[in-house]
């Protein structure tokens, strides 16, 4: 097993700048973890060979906010996109935006219209209201079916996603949306120019509300795979990996390295994030056991949700490389 850290520097500051402005689309959703920040240092692990235009396959088994597709995706010449999450709502959204961006459109401006004319009480009730009918309608959405009422669904998502506290999209054991509303002076939550560009991106995509196993059965010769699952805690009281109603556990850890280790023996690149136990305790080896073949790297990363401001502060997170 092979551990690199990246030194830090100048350059570095700079390239993230430089990706900042780059991106055309960028995630259309708040994210927890999400990897836009992260992007500079990515790029230099990316494979050689999706630098050099060998790789035409891209998969993503666990897409959340999307920011490495959508920098993939613009920045390298991919020619196909397969995107896949468990989250129902999240999988239902992308697809609404890459085959209706146009309606949703409509009812985004619609919700952004009544909602900043509101003083904050009335805010407030809005946001409690739309919550509300989120959690009831639930029931009475098929999502194995693109229907319609996918639409006004994705509209409310979004808007929760921009208005709720900290964007915190988060849901309860029995899959209802429980983020309490956040205090937003100005909120954006119609980002139009963006939505069409994420819009036209996901021409190149199939997407699937799917366990992350599913891209067993699509993986293609000459592809690239990026796993970013829910983080394992590094300590009690940062376990977040509700974002859906489906935990993920060492267990499921386990499973995904088993996946990882059967597709590098079938010859794929491929590359994992998740978070480095040893911010908090030196001796845990939990990755470089279960990832003992492979390369890991360490990046550094800034906590993006802490009710105190103090302790968002640069920690470590691993990269998982096997090439």
């Amino acid at each position: 097993m092979k551990i690199y850290t990246p030194t830090e520097s100048k350059e570095n500051k700079v390239s993230d700048l430089f990706y900042e402005y780059k991106l055309g689309a960028k995630p259309f959703l708040k994210w927890v973890g999400g990897k836009r920040q992260l992007l500079s240092q990515f790029n230099d692990l990316y494979p050689i060979e999706l630098k050099l235009k060998k790789i035409k396959n891209y998969y993503e088994p666990f897409v959340g906010g999307g920011a490495v597709f959508f920098d993939i995706a613009q920045n390298y010449e991919v020619e196909n996109a397969f995107l896949y999450d468990i989250n129902g709502e999240l999988i239902l959204t992308y697809k609404v935006i890459q085959r209706d961006v146009s309606k949703l459109i409509e009812l985004l401006y619609k919700h952004e219209k009544q909602y900043k004319k509101l003083d904050n009480e009335k805010r407030k009730k809005y946001y409690y209201e739309v919550r509300e009918k989120y959690n009831t309608e639930r029931f009475n959405i098929d999502y194995n079916k693109y229907s319609e009422n996918w639409i006004p669904r994705a509209a409310q998502t979004i808007f929760l996603n921009k208005t709720c506290f900290n964007g915190l999209f988060r849901f309860n054991s029995k899959g209802g949306f429980n983020s309490p509303v956040g205090r937003y002076k100005n909120p954006k939550i119609l980002d139009k120019s963006n939505l069409l560009n994420v819009s036209k991106l996901l021409e190149i995509a199939t997407i699937k509300k799917a366990d992350f196993r599913e891209v067993k059965n699509d993986i293609k010769n000459n592809s690239f795979v990026y796993f970013d699952p829910p983080y394992r805690p590094i300590s009690k009281t940062s376990n977040f990996t509700s974002y859906s109603k489906f935990n993920f556990q060492d267990h499921e850890q386990l499973q995904l390295a088993k996946l990882f280790h059967e597709l590098d023996l079938q010859g794929h690149k491929l590359m994992l994030s998740n978070s480095d136990p040893k911010n908090t305790d030196p001796n845990d080896d939990f990755f470089e056991t279960i990832y003992a073949k492979f390369n890991i790297t360490r990046v550094d990363a800034k906590r993006s949700i802490n009710s105190d401001g103090n302790k968002r502060n640069s920690i470590k997170e691993i990269v998982v490389t096997n090439y």
